[in-house]
């Protein structure tokens, strides 16, 4: 076994392991959580098997940064003796690390990692580089590896990135960022389902898992939206998400799986205008709709969803409709392979690697494709592949890292952080 720790520290999730294997061996959300039933926070384990309705939250990492050292000293130390099994003074780490991270947080990581851990060495990277290093390496004869140069998406749990590789280094001036993730939807369908339904603002992993079971990228949302008004059996998109009772089940479900998946049966041809008579049993209906929400069952225990299963994953290619004065998604990549030479532009185009657990919503990537070829000159040609495993992809690179020959050499020890200290230490990591 490798005695290199990899550590995907992601603000959402933690997935850590040994280098050089193909998965990570512990995947836990980074945060510790404190149910109804309990007085004291406890931590998550690897078998999700905890009852985490209401619970609250406590997240070392808030906006994408180290925030509460503390806590991840906690988190870490709970990681590395319990679940990984390490002796972190005979042990290499290689540690993820968001772009563009401040230098008092770097400083603060360094002393987790050399003095309270005791750790060998230390190497840290970025997201971006691991995820074009792993790609690279699964196609030997494609672009991303002969040209040594793509440009990784990562839409991750606290903001996206459009960040340009080249020769396994992340292109730091040319990387944007729209200040949107996976925290940001859940909230926002969090917002959605409380103000139509049912009160729900405290129920994160809940909502987390009504976003990853029923969310989808809609490809017409003028069309879409006009479906989701519909009633009965007319409306594709409408699905009823049951809530956990706590005795029954503990885990909430979607009650008509089959039910959830009718909108891939929706072709993209435009909806056909509705008749008079169609027009006034549609206002009669209405009406009987406003009477019935008058009367809502609040003891039922679910809820339906019909357009918020778009409009949440919108969010990514539209921020202005939340209020945020940024670019979508398809904008954030055209600036970035603008801000790079243009000699780069067609390779970059040609090798949009889609990296993060956001990605994974239904036709996320073909969305993006429609959205993005009105903005690229006709002579450069569009190729976007998402990862194996949008969630692992980052692990992944790393442990390929850490299982090369000359990683050692790359890394700083914990002699030399003691010699020079932190800032001259991290310069290595960027020549």
């Amino acid at each position: 076994m490798s005695n290199v720790v990899v550590l995907d520290n992601g603000g959402g999730l933690i997935k850590a392991g040994h280098g050089g294997d193909r998965d990570p061996e512990v995947t836990i959300p980074n945060c510790l959580y404190r149910p109804l039933s309990s007085k004291k926070f406890l931590y998550p384990s690897p078998s999700n098997s905890e009852d985490l309705t209401s619970a609250a939250l406590r997240r070392p990492i808030d906006r994408g940064y180290l925030i509460n050292t503390d806590l991840q000293r906690d988190i870490w130390a709970h990681l590395f003796s319990s679940l990984l099994h390490v002796a972190p003074s005979s042990s290499s780490l290689l540690l993820t690390e968001p772009l563009f991270t401040l230098p008092s947080i770097q400083r603060a990581t360094d002393e987790l990692v050399f003095e309270d851990f005791n750790f060998k060495s230390l190497f840290v990277a970025d997201s971006p580089s691991l995820v074009h290093l792993y790609e690279a390496s699964r196609r030997p004869d494609g672009l991303v590896s002969k040209a040594q140069c793509s440009l990784v998406v990562d839409c991750g749990f606290s903001f996206t990135h459009a960040a340009p590789v080249f020769q396994n280094f992340t292109v730091n001036y040319a990387v944007k960022r729209i200040d949107l993730g996976g925290k940001a939807l859940t909230n926002y369908l969090k917002e959605l389902v409380s103000y139509r339904a049912i009160n729900v603002m405290d129920e994160t992993f809940i909502i987390d898992d009504v976003k990853e079971k029923l969310c989808f990228v809609s490809l017409d949302v003028s069309r879409d939206l006009q479906i989701a008004r519909k009633r009965g059996k007319d409306n594709q998109l409408r699905c009823t998400y049951v809530l956990p009772d706590g005795v029954t089940y503990t885990k909430g479900f979607v009650k008509d799986p089959d039910a959830a998946q009718r909108y891939l049966t929706l072709d993209d041809g435009s909806l056909p205008q509705p008749s008079e008579t169609e027009k006034d049993m549609v206002q009669i209906d209405d009406a009987e709709e406003r009477k019935d929400r008058k009367r809502i069952d609040l003891t039922k225990n679910e809820f339906d969803l019909t357009n918020e299963r778009f409009l949440v994953p919108e969010m990514i290619f539209q921020p202005a409709d939340l209020g945020m004065n940024e670019a979508g998604l398809a904008e954030c990549i055209v600036r970035a392979v603008n801000s790079c030479h243009p000699y780069l532009h067609s390779v970059l185009y040609e090798s949009i690697i889609l990296t993060g657990g956001s990605t994974l919503f239904p036709r996320f990537s073909e969305r993006l494709q429609m959205e993005l070829r009105p903005l690229v000159p006709d002579d450069y040609q569009v190729k976007i592949t998402t990862q194996e495993d949008p969630i692992l992809g980052v692990w992944r690179g790393g442990s390929l890292l850490a299982s090369s020959p000359d990683f050692e050499a790359m890394c700083v020890t914990k002699a030399e952080y003691e010699e020079l200290g932190s800032a001259r230490c991290r310069k290595r990591f960027f020549h």
